[in-house]
């Protein structure tokens, strides 16, 4: 079970999660306009858009024929979670007649694609960002729900306004203590060893190493710092930096067994340290941050809520702070 959040929709009822019941009133899509692609998937094709009705920016998410049921959850868990911090909002679900394919109205974001943006982030964006993304991910488990997608490609960023949102929610799913889950979510660059080693009753904590993942390639300038060319040699990259010994004694705390033909996934690595990796400028505080998030055991993984108040973040939560006493101050509130 889950450290943190394990009873959130067994108390909030099936009225919350119980997405198969849900019925959706798609719209017509008369009133959107295509304007451009800008990416894509296994499960959707997704365009910059306009609402003819306002002249606002859009982005038309148009899902590829998958089960109605996938369908019904990502509306589900858009709708549960809109208002939520750095969420996507969904605006509009649509549905064109004569092809019956449904489509997604999402908020736009003027984005920096983040293999652009991820080499020339300064520290102070860098943990700004992550603060953001923590926060959402703290939100999002405070509702019962894991994203199982986390990856810089999911994540949108306004570089200018510092705005940032979390998107594709189709392998999202709400979490039950006990529950088994399928392993084949994520992408691999950011699949926690959980999902590498077939434990199916994972939590909320994987999404905490994803974002361990992608904090090591901030900090490190590695497009990837796991890149394995399958799962098997992905688990093999984690372990030749995690080591061995900690690897058997999670293998052993739940159970677990490898079935592998693949001999170097039985041999011992030591683990090796996150500041062999990058330039001695790298804080210590930084280090510590990731060293909390890559573990295998997911208990042992700091949680959203933990990570944003690791010491990482102190300036972040000060400038926080100032700002949200700023605003109090100017709304004529603040007492003299």
């Amino acid at each position: 079970m889950s450290r943190v959040y394990g009873a959130v929709n067994q108390t909030l009822g099936p009225g919350w999660y119980d997405y198969e019941k849900l019925h959706i009133e798609w719209n017509v899509p008369d009133r959107y306009e295509i304007v451009r692609r800008v990416g894509g998937g296994k499960y959707s094709e997704v365009f910059e858009g306009v609402d003819m009705s306002n002249e606002d920016k859009c982005i038309i998410k148009v899902l590829k024929p998958v089960s109605k049921k996938k369908i019904k959850r990502e509306v589900k868990i858009l709708r549960n979670l809109t208002g939520g911090p750095n969420i996507i909002s969904l605006l509009d679900v649509v549905q064109d007649g004569p092809s019956r394919s449904n489509s997604l109205i999402m908020e736009y974001v003027d984005n920096t694609e983040w293999r652009e943006l991820f080499p020339t982030l300064t520290e102070p964006e860098m943990k700004h960002y992550l603060f953001q993304l923590l926060k959402a991910l703290d939100f999002v488990h405070s509702r019962g729900i894991m994203h199982r997608d986390v990856k810089p490609a999911n994540v949108m960023y306004d570089r200018a306004r510092g705005k940032l949102r979390l998107i594709d929610w189709g392998l999202a799913e709400f979490y039950h203590p006990n529950d088994e889950y399928h392993i084949r979510v994520g992408s691999r660059y950011y699949k926690g060893p959980e999902l590498l080693v077939g434990f199916k009753k994972y939590d909320y904590s994987l999404d905490l190493w994803s974002v361990g993942c992608m904090l090591a390639s901030m900090i490190f300038r590695k497009e990837h710092f796991f890149r394995g060319r399958d799962n098997e040699d992905q688990l093999l990259r984690i372990l030749k930096v995690l080591g061995t010994d900690s690897f058997e004694r999670y293998l052993e705390k739940y159970g677990l067994f490898i079935q592998t033909d693949n001999r170097a996934l039985l041999q011992s690595y030591p683990k090796v340290p996150f500041s062999a990796f990058g330039s001695p400028t790298i804080s210590r505080e930084a280090l510590d941050l990731l060293d909390k998030l890559l573990r295998y055991d997911h208990w042992e993984r700091l949680t959203a809520a933990e990570a944003v108040g690791h010491t990482y973040f102190n300036n972040v939560r000060l400038e926080t702070t100032s700002k949200s006493t700023e605003r109090f101050s100017d709304s004529g509130f603040c007492s003299t």
